[in-house]
């Protein structure tokens, strides 16, 4: 049975890996690394980006280098999201609001912003359907979703569940959140799409590779980007 509660509080542990260096470098750097070579190329400028659970608001100050908005709002469900994301909105050069909301009822305008950026999010939202229609409705046509997700297949290994905390009757395969953002509206080729196999989603922590042994070329993917397009 899925549960009802909108908000998966994280262990203190996770709470901890969020704010290292191997998050920010490995993880958030990456995935933006990733996404932004994906994108339209006639477009280097977003004004309004909305960072849909933005922890502790790492991501401001990359998505401010790499976008040049004026406007970032940060929401997250967290009760604690002011305090934890507070100081990273306060030095960001570009104005940053943050917003406590549900991701599946945000209470924003219709088609407010340019880009929604939703990085290892959505695995702990229970309202799946209702969080990627509520990304549809804010962004404007031609607007641009960022998304960067583990896997059921990562959500669902030992050390993820010893470790983190999330809704685990809700967790998707690479394939099954493709087809939710295209059930959704957004305009999403192959072509705007990775699935990196990096070394911190795999069941060894890439130990395997470190020793010389291949990349298994078959496998249940981990990690999955996309970049989709609002039709105009």
């Amino acid at each position: 049975m899925i549960s009802n509660s909108p908000f998966v509080e994280e262990t203190r542990f996770g709470n901890w890996f969020l704010k290292s260096a191997t998050w920010k470098t490995h993880v958030l750097g990456r995935a933006l690394n990733d996404m932004q070579r994906l994108m339209p190329k006639d477009v280097s400028v977003y004004s309004k980006i909305i960072d849909v659970g933005c922890g502790f608001g790492h991501s401001f100050a990359e998505l401010q280098k790499r976008f040049s908005p004026g406007f970032i709002l940060g929401l997250d469900a967290d009760p604690g999201l002011f305090e934890r994301a507070g100081e990273a909105a306060k030095g960001c050069s570009c104005e940053v609001r943050l917003h406590a909301a549900n991701a599946a009822r945000m209470d924003l305008p219709d088609a407010e912003f340019d880009l929604v950026y939703c990085h290892q999010t959505f695995h702990h939202i229970v309202e799946q359907e209702a969080a990627i229609a509520e990304f549809f409705r804010i962004l404007k046509p031609g607007g641009v979703l960022l998304f960067a997700e583990s896997t059921r297949r990562y959500i669902h290994s030992l050390p993820i569940r010893l470790l983190f905390r999330h809704p685990m009757e809700i967790q998707k395969t690479a394939g099954e959140y493709l087809a939710m953002i295209r059930g959704a509206g957004f305009y999403l080729p192959d072509e705007r799409i990775s699935m990196p196999y990096l070394w911190w989603s795999r069941r060894d922590i890439g130990f395997f590779e470190w020793i010389g042994l291949p990349v298994p070329k078959k496998r249940e993917e981990t990690l999955v980007n996309a970049v989709a397009i609002k039709p105009r």
